[in-house]
């Protein structure tokens, strides 16, 4: 974005001349119910080391600055004031005084301070959202991570508010809150959230020890707020986290504040995680969605150490602040006694793995440890390399050092290292005392080189069936075309899984595991020679490792048979994950791999597994079948979705996940008529609840087949006219077959900038359809001609949003390929905006590959 960036090596200078003690931030947030601007008034108490006269700046995003006074002296903001910087001439040596008074913007963007009216009660309702760059969109600050400081607040806000922010809620006098100084921390984990919330209070005690907890919501939404759930994983994480870490939850409170149009799942905010507020269940969900809002909550609650306590220097270790985190929650779910979710590394094996491995083959995939230039470049790297591929390679690292050398490791991190700002660095060498590993060669290998391995079995049998050698080969495929780096060979600390049929119960059952080192391009296994060959021999059994698994021959046609019938949840994902990567590397036909599925399927126990299948098999289907036999494939994946839906177990979470399954397909009058039938009640299946999510689901699918128009919609509203109601609404407008609703749709998001964040988010999913691509095609050079303006004139949230959601992903064409050449070559965009549309571009290109695949399978 114009005038907001920041470079490394201005945030290195500015850290070097000065050390921030505090800050004195007075908001006057009494007018918020109006929305507009609101003063902000900041003083910055801050050291500098050079002499008298040294030359820095502070910044801020603001409409107007009012007053600029340093150490006593008035500068005219007119001067000093521009490009989202104050410069600050003449600091002295030692102690210096900033106190900035500006006007300040409310936001719709979440970026900033967000003001939200709820259309329940009218009431507007605000949150701050300040990672990466944005505290300075609500106070003037010293906008880096390495730069601490303590900060105390005070706040005035309308009659009947409530104020938190991360010290302990005071008692307000004539609605002014001022709260006590935060610890130090960095400026993007400050926060406030300000309006008249809903709240539930509790504690987590234990030796002693007593943290307030407390959870928030909107009034509009308190009736479906599940607090006792949500307390009962924040302890379980308390509990999970103080013996893991060794140190003692490191802040004077604990709330967690479910809030509206949140952009991201959540943030990591210290003593008051902001968390969106779509984890208020209004309607029946699966387990799996329970599971996945828990590990968010454990997620942040690791983050209060891993992160706020001890943080990063600068972004670059963005990827160990995330990755930490991810696999800490998903350690504590699978791992902490008592928790609901043992099985979670069969949940990150099939989502978090999958994002990975779809990351890590695009043009832009990148180090772990990526290089970060300046804030364009972190904005867009919140991506499955920081979290998903570096979460695996932390599950990687523990594997290699041990479990309990890694913790002790991090414990002795977080002593040596709180409320300060760290390097990889740091945490390696104190993995290194404690394992007694070299992690050096490593961490080159796994954290500083791109890129993805495989790992195939090498198997000979003699006649009779018995092992007489067994390798595994390891690949290192070349990087994808305009991605930095070599192809590079890792060591992987696996397992090898032997499985056999058990005649007895009919499953596929684990009869011996070898764990060991491969490395290089070839790795002897001699524990297998001898053996009567298995049934199935899966390589990285357990998932210890990060890498794409190929199945030898006779594996491959047994699991093909039998994919279902493994006793264990993790296997079979494992072998899911691999058809499915086999699918979009086109060595796996689309019209197989939906074969594969319904002969599987059925068998599937976890439930997040099988939603996971559903949007997989769509979008194969849709992107990667030949587009001759796409309507006969969908054909006979949307039967099968019926067929599901009426012979699941009544009131089951697979009941609910194929009767969203059959909404997102259904295509023919007589199942359309079924929708229909569901919704207005002249139609039941047993212990279906077609209760307000799901009516929206059907609606939006017969508003895009034509089925629906306005006049449903708006009487769909009618019976919710909440926040999630008016997202719906906006979907399924815009998911309308004609050309009419295409055009005020893209009108609405890209001719005008008036829509909130969740509002623009949800208009685009329902622009984009499958099914639609002949009235979507005159959009593709329209894309082209916008993006760039649309890039450099909006926030990077509705930016990204754009950029990525009106790509012409579904015009899967040599000709979408060459138009996306000919901008990338014309247009100079930045660096951030060309990544993303080369993803975008890598998509297509992949889909091509595959419906030629497929294609190929059908003659």
């Amino acid at each position: 974005m114009p005038g907001t960036n920041l470079t490394r090596e201005e945030a290195q200078q500015r850290a070097q001349l000065l050390a921030v003690d505090s800050y004195e931030i007075e908001l006057d947030l009494s007018g918020a119910q109006e929305g507009g601007t609101y003063r902000s008034v900041t003083t910055v108490r801050f050291d500098v080391t050079a002499g008298n006269g040294a030359e820095s700046f502070i910044d801020l995003v603001a409409p107007a600055v009012q007053e600029v006074t340093l150490n006593g002296d008035s500068l005219d903001p007119a001067e000093v004031f521009a490009d989202s910087r104050i410069a600050l001439p003449g600091l002295l040596q030692g102690r210096n005084i900033l106190r900035v008074v500006a006007d300040c913007a409310y936001t719709n963007t979440g970026e900033g301070l967000h003001r939200f009216v709820d259309p329940v009660d009218d009431q507007a309702y605000l949150y701050t959202q300040f990672e990466v760059p944005d505290a300075r969109r609500v106070f003037a600050s010293f906008e880096q991570p390495d730069l601490k400081a303590t900060f105390q607040f005070t706040v005035k806000a309308p009659e009947g508010w409530t104020v938190i922010s991360n010290s302990p809620t005071p008692e307000p006098q004539d609605n002014v809150w001022v709260f006590e100084p935060t610890p130090r921390i960095s400026t993007y984990i400050t926060a406030l959230i300000v309006g008249p919330y809903h709240s539930v209070h509790s504690v987590y005690e234990k030796d002693g020890q007593s943290v307030p907890l407390g959870i928030y919501c909107r009034p509009s939404l308190a009736e479906y707020l599940d607090s006792d759930a949500i307390f009962e994983v924040t302890r379980q994480g308390f509990e999970w986290f103080q013996e893991k870490f060794d140190y003692a939850y490191p802040f004077a409170k604990y709330d967690q504040l479910f809030v509206p149009e949140f952009n991201a799942g959540a943030m990591e905010n210290a003593g008051a995680v902001t968390i969106r507020d779509q984890y208020v269940f209004r309607s029946k969900v699966t387990d799996a969605a329970y599971e996945v809002r828990a590990e968010t909550i454990l997620h942040e609650l690791a983050h209060m150490w891993f992160g706020d306590l001890v943080t990063m220097e600068w972004w670059n270790d963005l990827w160990l602040n995330e990755s930490f985190a991810t696999y800490t929650s998903i350690a504590c779910q699978a791992h902490a006694p008592g928790s609901r979710w043992p099985h979670a590394w069969t949940t990150f094996a099939n989502s978090m793995k999958t994002w990975a491995y779809r990351q890590d083959q695009l043009p832009s995939t990148h180090p772990i440890m990526a290089e970060i230039r300046d804030l364009d470049d972190v904005l867009v790297n919140f991506d499955g390399i920081t979290y998903a591929k570096g979460a695996s390679v932390l599950k990687q690292l523990v594997a290699y050092v041990g479990m309990d050398e890694f913790f002790r490791g991090v414990q002795a991190y977080f002593k040596r290292h709180a409320f300060g700002n760290t390097r990889l660095s740091d945490l390696l060498g104190a993995l290194e005392e404690t394992s007694g590993r070299d992690l050096k060669t490593w961490s080159e290998k796994w954290l500083q080189a791109a890129g993805i391995n495989v790992l195939r079995p090498e198997i000979e049998t003699d006649a009779d069936g018995v092992v007489s050698s067994f390798a595994i080969r390891q690949e290192a495929p070349a990087l994808p075309a305009g991605a930095k780096g070599e192809p590079t060979l890792r060591p992987h600390r696996i397992a090898v899984g032997l499985y056999d049929l058990d005649e007895a119960s009919g499953k596929l059952v684990r009869r011996e595991r070898i764990e060991l080192d491969v490395d290089g391009e070839l790795t002897a296994v001699p524990q297998l020679v001898g053996q009567r060959r298995p049934a199935v021999i899966l390589l990285n059994d357990d998932d210890l490792s990060y890498a794409k698994v190929r199945l030898d021959e006779q594996s491959l046609a047994f699991v093909t048979e039998h994919l279902g019938d493994f006793e264990s949840s993790l296997p079979r994902a494992l072998c899911w994950a691999s058809a499915w990567d086999m699918t979009r590397d086109a060595e796996l036909a689309a019209r197989d791999y939906l074969s594969l599925v319904l002969s599987g399927i059925g068998k599937e126990s976890d439930i997040g597994v099988v939603q996971s299948l559903h949007r997989q098999v769509k979008l194969a289907i849709d992107l990667y079948a030949d587009p001759a036999a796409r309507e006969a494939l969908l054909a006979r994946w949307t039967d099968a979705t019926l067929a599901h839906l009426r012979a699941a177990a009544p009131g089951s979470d697979h009941q609910l996940a194929w009767a969203r399954a059959f909404a997102a397909t259904a295509r023919t009058p007589e199942q359309l008529d079924v929708l229909d039938a569901l919704l207005d009640g002249s139609q039941t299946i047993e212990g279906l609840v077609v209760d307000t999510e799901l009516r929206w689901a059907f609606v939006q699918r017969l508003a895009a087949v034509g089925r629906f128009d306005e006049a449903e919609i708006a009487g769909e509203y009618e019976r919710d006219r909440t926040a999630a109601g008016e997202r719906h609404a906006a979907t399924a407008r815009a998911a309308r077959p004609t050309p009419e609703a295409k055009a005020e749709a893209w009108a609405s998001v890209v001719d005008s900038d008036k829509l909130p964040n969740a509002v623009q988010e949800a208009v685009i999913g329902g622009f984009v359809q499958t099914d639609q691509r002949e009235v979507l095609a005159p959009y593709a050079d329209r894309y082209f001609e916008v993006v760039k303006d649309i890039w450099e004139s909006r926030s990077h949230e509705m930016a990204q949003q754009i950029a990525v959601g009106l790509y012409p992903t579904v015009q899967v064409s040599q000709e979408t390929l060459d138009k996306t050449d000919a901008w990338l070559d014309s247009a100079e965009p930045s660096a951030a905006l060309r990544r993303l549309v080369s993803e975008s571009r890598a998509g297509v290109e992949r889909a091509l590959r595959a419906q030629r695949a497929d294609a190929a399978a059908g003659e």
